[in-house]
């Protein structure tokens, strides 16, 4: 548990939103932690009481199916709440690690349940949050059903390639330290598969490996592919 200074977190977007007075109310209710990438946050089924905002980093949500294998569901930015879900005073419902190294601005749930009572802005941005989460949940389910796992890895790398896309000469860099293993975890396929469906979308010239960094040569193109348009 580290103390935190209120520079370090003020240009957060939670905070351009709120009071003055919920800022001095929740000064001294914050602190930081720093966690390895790899390393578990809190797991499916824990009891968790303090909220989470990515500080720097990335963090990962993810569930454990009955069979053991892990399902990525989300990859969480730097400034993006992890766990507003826990309001409803219910255990956890998915596994949280780092990503990659990380700091996490932390606050126990009743102080920012208590900001939020005081600060309307506040709740609708957790509230806004939360409803992100959903819609992001609904793309997903609509990728559950029967289709093609080279379209749907397709759709993967054009969310991503939006979401951490940066332009490099040979297209858009999705800019993670993204592995095969971690994509089919993404997808619930196997590593094997996922290798196989690189090399078609490669050979189709959407996409680029080079250097294990993956490019999207043509963000309109994958996005017909997936689609079927």
């Amino acid at each position: 548990m580290l103390k935190v200074e209120p520079e370090e977190y003020i240009n957060l977007p939670i905070f351009k939103v709120v009071s003055n007075s919920t800022l001095e109310f929740l000064k001294d209710r914050t602190y930081k932690i720093k966690i390895k990438k790899g390393k578990q946050l809190f797991d499916q089924k824990e009891i968790v009481k303090t909220i989470y905002i990515v500080l720097k980093g990335k963090m990962t949500l993810y569930r454990n199916s009955e069979e053991g294998q892990k399902r990525v569901i989300f990859i969480l930015n730097e400034g993006e709440i992890i766990n507003e879900v826990i309001f409803d005073e219910k255990v956890s419902s998915a596994n949280c690690e780092a990503f990659e190294d990380s700091e996490l601005l932390c606050f126990l749930k009743d102080d920012l349940m208590k900001a939020m009572s005081m600060d309307f802005k506040l709740t609708e941005f957790i509230i806004n949050s939360m409803s992100k989460k959903i819609r992001r949940l609904y793309r997903q389910l609509k990728n559950t059903v029967p289709i093609r796992i080279d379209k749907r890895l397709a759709a993967k790398l054009w969310k991503l390639s939006r979401d951490y896309g940066i332009p490099a000469d040979e297209g858009i860099l999705i800019n993670l330290n993204i592995t095969v293993t971690y994509l089919a975890d993404m997808l619930g396929s196997s590593r094997e598969t996922i290798s196989r469906c690189l090399r078609v979308l490669e050979n189709e010239g959407l996409i680029k490996v080079k250097n294990k960094k993956i490019y999207v040569v043509s963000s309109e193109k994958l996005s017909i592919y997936f689609r079927g348009v």
